[in-house]
């Protein structure tokens, strides 16, 4: 679904936005990539495969707000928790290699009127971590998020001691803003939360970018990258 979110010769970075409409609050769906599909979370159809992934990783949840979990109904009955969320919509990430949900990610902060929304809550396991597959999901959840709902501002934000989230903020294309300190306090632990956005006026160019590094060329017979994501964004500044 393409739309014309607003006029494309419009000054994105003026202070007067004439033609500005409010974004569209994002509602669950089936985003289709050509290494991953990202479906609405449900807790009776992905409570299997997930804990069948998650299951003896307790160290995925060290910076996620929930988690770790003691059996399969337990997570189920967190998953439908999500799933039934008003504030977040959460989309499971099945690799097309298995078919099987191997984590998931979601929208939340949500604020149509200002066109403002992050990704986040995002649970990769080993299944996915370091995948094509993980770095497609992002992809598919940007190009939602600017072509088909319209928003200005994608947010990522992480624990500021998130290394690993933080690096992989920046390889996706979004620009570090700083650290809120004190932010939150989570599982019993001050966080000072690192903040990062991607703006509707740098999509094109991150697009370019991650279509060129999704390319088949790009990969070798063994699945492995010829070209960084990286080297592709220097490319389409």
């Amino acid at each position: 679904m393409k739309v014309d979110c607003y006029a494309e010769t419009m000054d994105k970075n003026a202070a007067d936005l004439p033609d500005w409409r409010p974004a569209l609050k994002p509602r669950p769906v089936t985003l289709e990539g050509r290494t991953v599909t990202l479906e609405p979370l449900d807790a009776t159809r992905h409570a299997p495969a997930l804990w069948e992934a998650v299951s003896g990783h307790d160290a995925l949840w060290q910076w996620l707000a929930d988690g770790p979990y003691a059996d399969e109904d337990a997570l189920r009955v967190a998953i439908a928790g999500k799933q039934a969320a008003a504030d977040a919509v959460f989309l499971a990430l099945v690799p097309k290699a298995t078919g099987k949900a191997a984590g998931w990610a979601s929208y939340l902060r949500m604020e149509p009127a200002h066109g403002v929304i992050e990704v986040g809550n995002i649970l990769l396991t080993p299944a996915l971590q370091h995948t094509t597959a993980a770095t497609e999901a992002m992809f598919r959840m940007a190009m939602h998020v600017f072509e088909d709902l319209c928003y200005r501002r994608y947010e990522w934000k992480c624990n500021a001691e998130n290394a690993p989230s933080r690096q992989a903020a920046l390889r996706l294309g979004f620009t570090f803003e700083g650290v809120f300190r004190q932010h939150m306090v989570v599982k019993g632990r001050n966080r000072d939360t690192a903040w990062f956005s991607m703006l509707d006026n740098e999509w094109p160019a991150r697009k370019r970018a991650f279509e060129a590094w999704l390319d088949p060329e790009n990969f070798d017979e063994n699945g492995q990258q010829r070209n960084s994501l990286s080297s592709f964004a220097a490319s389409h500044p």
